[in-house]
């Protein structure tokens, strides 16, 4: 090695906290894993513990056990309080079952498909193939194996009744009277929907096996009257009649040409005065941020051919297929709707 020319050298300008919070990321985001499927909320939603209680309710050491716990309640997952620990009300929220709006169904499928490591996400990126299901589409999978479609829609409710519940607050509904769910999954975002707007009706539009999940989360919150499902392939059979187009979390999943072709079948589907909504998280308008939109844009090499958007791509999207009074809307947390309405006044 040459030998370093010390002349000048001083202290950073900057400090290296920044490196180290990427690389410890890692291991926050594990131990939440494990501390999730060894049952550590499911522990302490029961009464708040000591280390000694969830060392003995765990079966777990004295220092992996601390080493569990510190992560989760520097993560804001834990309380402390009288030498016990508490869950804090975003994991009484997010990680007890018996919540609506359970994250934790996310959590198991992210164990069962350990598909993010250095190598797999190498490949996703040198080939440009999502890798999660050892290199086959997402969607021709979870089509042609009904289990793994309705793991995945499962999965997919967790991550979206918190905003399902949150985004019909940001927008007036009051002069429609169907929404088509699009690509619709669990009928979370149809729930959500009905709750707030209860004039509202509902169809999820979905594969047959992932229909069969959603008329199990429908039947859960007494809303079958008003919301039905319907196995319709999206890309190739017609869209039932409604007066507002909704995706959730489907435009990512896919290549700006194919969000383009579903624009404009919506578009002509929809009669004048129609809405459109697009649910998704949002990068700002010059991709700068934020990190967690950014993060989810890598994941999608490995799940699908998709990308994250940001506001500003959609809006064009939705304008050049024809649609105008288009509006970017902050909903929840990371999450926005951006709307459009077909020209024209809605026919009595």
């Amino acid at each position: 090695m040459k030998p370093v020319d010390s002349a000048g050298t001083s202290k950073p300008a900057t400090d290296d906290r920044l490196f180290y919070d990427i690389v410890m990321g890692i291991y926050g985001y594990q131990a939440v894993l494990l501390a999730h499927s060894l049952g550590l909320f499911s522990l302490l939603s029961e009464k708040p513990r000591s280390l000694k209680d969830i060392c003995d309710g765990l079966r777990v050491p004295a220092r992996p056990a601390e080493a569990l716990v510190l992560a989760c309640r520097s993560l804001g997952l834990l309380d402390y309080q009288n030498g016990r620990f508490t869950l804090t009300p975003a994991s009484e929220l997010y990680l007890v079952k018996s919540s609506p709006t359970y994250f934790g169904t996310f959590f198991d499928v992210s164990i069962a498909n350990s598909v993010l490591t250095l190598e797999s996400l190498k490949r996703a990126a040198l080939t440009d193939m999502p890798q999660i299901y050892g290199g086959e589409d997402l969607y021709i999978t979870n089509e042609s194996q009904a289990e793994r479609a309705r793991v995945f829609t499962r999965m997919m409710h967790s991550h979206s009744m918190a905003p399902a519940l949150a985004w019909p607050d940001a927008i007036d509904l009051s002069q429609h009277s169907l929404m088509l769910d699009i690509g619709g999954g669990s009928g979370a975002h149809s729930i959500g929907a009905a709750l707030r707007w209860p004039s509202l009706r509902a169809f999820v539009l979905d594969l047959s096996p992932v229909c069969e999940v959603a008329d199990e989360y429908i039947a859960r919150f007494r809303l079958k009257e008003r919301i039905g499902t319907c196995a319709v392939d999206m890309w190739n059979g017609p869209f039932p009649k409604a007066d507002l187009h909704f995706y959730s979390d489907i435009y990512h999943d896919f290549t700006p040409e194919e969000c383009r072709f579903l624009t404009a079948k919506s578009f002509a589907a929809l009669d004048r005065g129609g809405r459109i909504i697009i649910h998704e998280m949002l990068f700002n308008d010059d991709k700068a941020g934020p990190f967690t939109v950014a993060g989810y844009n890598v994941s999608m090499l490995l799940w699908t051919r998709g990308q994250q958007f940001s506001g500003s791509e959609l809006s064009t999207m939705l304008r050049e297929a024809g649609f105008t009074e288009i509006q970017v809307t902050p909903t929840f947390g990371y999450w926005h709707i951006v709307s459009g309405k077909k020209p024209g006044e809605k026919a009595d």
